[in-house]
């Protein structure tokens, strides 16, 4: 039994089904990498794990207890934090803020003080930076403070989805650079959604090829790599 779990999971918009009986899982202290086409489901899938979508069927099973009909607010109360595709900051507030924000569920202040001080060690490039207003951040730095403001509450497992869309190209190696320390320092559990597809399955340990809404491949990242069939047909030869 995996730590997050989804278990022929139907999942879309209204009467649009996306994803087609869909079954993934993720361990304790693993990185999971889902690649697949554009349309094929994957950001619906981490919309429908942390409660922004409602299965018509399956089961999500977060640490052996059923979380499917979990609205999104206590599925993050559970221990899982989410990064959407695009900017989730809060542009005119304050670094520091922003990390508070990230970390409301936590009532003792000295507490919170610690963790957020303890997550933003990890991201030198904030540093100077905690009293700047969020949208005066680049694209890197703001998306490396989603990361640190998704540590504060200590996370069991977080769900990513496309990381380094839009970033320079020195921010790409980073942000993977840092999911890999946060896998590695903090043991959090990391899905990835990325359209990089070959350099989210060499920081993975494992990884699914989703295509039309429905489970095509499954293997040890590695593996995945060197598949012939998933070369041609979703790494581009």
């Amino acid at each position: 039994m995996g730590l997050l779990e989804a278990k022929q999971v139907h999942s879309g918009y209204g009467a649009i089904e996306i994803l087609h009986g869909v079954d993934i899982y993720v361990d304790e202290g693993e990185i999971v990498a889902i690649i697949g086409p554009n349309g094929s489901g994957k950001s619906t899938f981490l919309k429908t794990m942390c409660g922004f979508l409602k299965p018509t069927k399956g089961q999500i099973i977060f640490e052996g207890k059923d979380i499917t009909a979990l609205p999104p607010h206590k599925v993050f109360e559970r221990g899982i934090a989410y990064i959407a595709q695009w900017r989730s900051i809060f542009p005119e507030m304050t670094v520091f803020e922003n990390m508070e924000m990230g970390g409301y569920i936590i009532r003792d202040k000295k507490v919170l003080n610690e963790r957020i001080k303890r997550s933003l060690e990890m991201f030198p490039h904030l540093e100077g930076k905690y009293n700047m207003n969020a949208d005066l951040l680049s694209g890197g730095e703001q998306r490396m403070l989603e990361l640190a403001r998704a540590m504060v509450v200590n996370s069991k497992c977080l769900l990513i989805d496309e990381p380094t869309i839009a970033l320079a190209p020195k921010f790409v190696e980073l942000i993977f650079q840092k999911l890999v320390e946060i896998n590695k320092k903090e043991g959090m559990s990391i899905i990835i959604v990325e359209q990089n597809a070959r350099k989210a399955l060499s920081v993975a340990h494992r990884g699914y090829v989703l295509d039309m809404g429905q489970n095509k491949f499954e293997d040890k990242a590695n593996k995945i790599l060197k598949n012939p069939n998933v070369i041609k047909l979703y790494l581009g030869g």
